[in-house]
């Protein structure tokens, strides 16, 4: 499987989809209740750690020349939550944003042999979209009142 077009697309618009919502948020909303424990700026936070742990997997990958696994599971998210909720939330959107966007630029650029091989194993590492809008989701629903 080489990076597509339809992949590189459905990431850049994931990633369009989290400036446009960051864009017209207000400091209140950013802070709007996701759930029980998650506002909207975490969910940026999130989305910045959870990629931001793609690019170590394609750097260690690309270093080692063949796939490579962080020991690291959902437990994260729950270890992670104060961490999240202490940063302001605009600089976590800010932050969400633009790993978003490197990450994009990675995997558009990345060997292709080894994004197959990464793909194979865990497609989600490759298309940031399903995770990314998965939450995005959320976060327009809550902002709706839903």
């Amino acid at each position: 499987m080489a990076m597509d077009k339809s992949t590189i697309d459905l990431n850049r618009a994931s990633t369009g989809r989290m400036r446009a919502l960051a864009e017209r948020l207000s400091d209140e909303q950013i802070q709007t209740r996701v759930g029980e424990h998650w506002t909207v700026a975490i969910v940026f936070a999130h989305l910045a750690f959870w990629d931001r742990r793609v690019m170590y997997v394609l750097d260690m990958t690309e270093k080692d020349g063949k796939l490579f696994i962080p020991e690291i599971d959902i437990f994260v998210n729950d270890l992670s939550l104060p961490l999240w909720a202490a940063i302001p939330p605009p600089e976590a959107a800010r932050i969400g944003i633009e790993t978003a966007e490197a990450l994009d630029r990675r995997l558009e650029g990345y060997p292709p042999a080894l994004l197959e091989e990464i793909f194979n194993y865990n497609k989600r590492w490759v298309v940031r979209a399903l995770h990314r809008n998965e939450h995005l989701d959320e976060a327009e629903a809550a902002l709706r009142g839903g």
